[in-house]
């Protein structure tokens, strides 16, 4: 199947922006709503908690609704322009609630309010737009033969947003006369409404709908959750296979992955200089990605997916052994580009076990193992190793007296060797399926 310049495009301009705007919201209304109205970290768990929930019920919800009535692109424009002006609510948010709120307390305490309410509303949009839809287009309008190459671009863009956004972020720094560091935040989230917003309007001229055949099921309700039914799971083995395995890997890079920045400031091991070493990183991985995406084309999944798991390994065990900058870096971008690659080839071998008349409905099922499960117990296992190890407080603390460890990065490398034990089980069906290995 040829995609043509004009759908290229719209992958990766809907992809790139799609990614920045939850950069955002993964990353600054964390630091918003702490240096705006002095959130606790439970009012931040509490947040991320809430928008990873609605995450998960907007695209399983959403998904299974674009399939009954056979169209994408009403869901993808209108999400996307309704997840522009949400953004750029967030530029009103300390106005508002120093306008309607009495006292320093009162406003501190509507304004968390405020913010958490308007992030899962933001959450929603963009789920619906993106995560449901977008991705359900992206698989409507390829095949086996290009999935690999468009889900290299696709899955190189999550850190390359947050280049755009970190890189972006330090032009709207603004450094207090104590010497600590905000952000003109309404400003900030202006740029990045609009940015959405035009992303929004591009899509409504140039988007063509992929036209999936529209097949209503009876009860809406019995759709939605059909992905969860163990008769489900019989007809589809190697989707919930492939879906398991990424599960897995997926936990493994959230044992570490939340404090990976964090882990990078101690003093000890790079400072404030950790840019120059994640920037780089980042834009090799992006590369090597995107080059190595096409190799699922290729080669098939199995034998793709090897290359990607073992660089994660030992980039992960690298990082567990070397604190010199040399070694984190090597460290970094073995680590980089094993997730990233890995995460391609996942996601092209999820599109291509996904049945073609239910694929906004599993974009849902993807969300829910994929993001929900790994970010419910990943970063509890990070936290937990970082407990234990005697690990000394001090600069780059979360909550209290909790630092980093290198130790989470053995931590994601043997979760992450679990994966194999899924690939095994995926082996010995295909040989029983064909006949013969992949």
């Amino acid at each position: 199947m040829q995609l043509g310049g004009k759908r290229w495009f719209l992958i990766v301009m809907l992809s790139l922006v799609g990614q920045v705007a939850w950069a955002v919201e993964n990353n600054f209304f964390n630091l918003f709503i702490q240096d705006a109205f002095g959130a606790s970290l439970s009012d931040v768990a509490l947040m991320v908690s809430a928008s990873a929930l609605t995450a998960t019920a907007t695209t399983l919800f959403v998904g299974a609704w674009s399939d009954r009535v056979g169209r994408r692109k009403i869901f993808i424009v209108g999400g996307t322009l309704l997840w522009g002006l949400s953004i750029l609510a967030f530029a009103g948010l300390q106005s508002a609630s120093a306008a309607l709120a009495r006292d320093a307390a009162a406003i501190a305490t509507f304004g968390i309010t405020l913010t958490i309410a308007f992030d899962c509303i933001m959450t929603f949009f963009g789920s619906l737009s993106n995560d449901s839809c977008f991705n359900a287009w992206m698989t409507d309008v390829t095949d086996s033969t290009n999935r690999g190459k468009v889900e290299g671009v696709n899955s190189a863009m999550p850190l390359l947003a947050m280049l755009v956004v970190f890189g972006g972020a330090m032009f709207l720094m603004v450094v207090g006369e104590d010497g600590s560091v905000t952000y003109n935040y309404p400003l900030f989230f202006t740029i990045i409404g609009v940015l959405v917003l035009i992303a929004g309007v591009l899509a409504l001229f140039l988007l063509e709908d992929s036209h999936p055949v529209a097949k209503p099921r009876g009860n809406y309700l019995a759709e939605v959750l059909y992905g969860f039914k163990p008769s489900s799971m019989r007809e589809h083995k190697m989707l919930y296979l492939v879906l398991g395995g990424y599960c897995v890997f997926s936990t493994a890079l959230q044992v570490f992955m939340p404090y990976y920045v964090l882990y990078l400031r101690l003093p000890y091991i790079l400072g404030e200089n950790y840019v120059f070493v994640m920037a780089p990183g980042i834009i090799i991985a992006a590369v090597f990605t995107m080059l190595y995406g096409r190799t699922v084309d290729g080669r098939g999944f199995l034998r793709a997916v090897m290359l990607p798991l073992v660089l994660f390994l030992v980039g992960c065990v690298m990082l567990t052994f070397f604190t010199n900058a040399a070694g984190v870096f090597v460290g970094s971008v073995l680590m980089l580009c094993g997730y990233l690659g890995a995460c391609a080839c996942f996601g092209a071998e999820v599109r291509n076990n996904t049945p073609l008349d239910r694929v906004g409905l599993f974009q849902g099922l993807r969300i829910f193992m994929v993001v929900l499960i790994p970010m419910l117990i990943g970063p509890w296992i990070g936290s937990t190793i970082s407990a234990s190890s005697g690990a000394i407080a001090g600069f780059g603390v979360v909550g209290d007296g909790f630092t980093p460890s290198s130790l989470i990065f053995l931590g994601g490398a043997f979760v992450g060797a679990l994966t194999f034990a899924v690939l095994l089980v995926m082996a010995r069906m295909k040989a029983k399926d064909t006949g013969r290995g992949e």
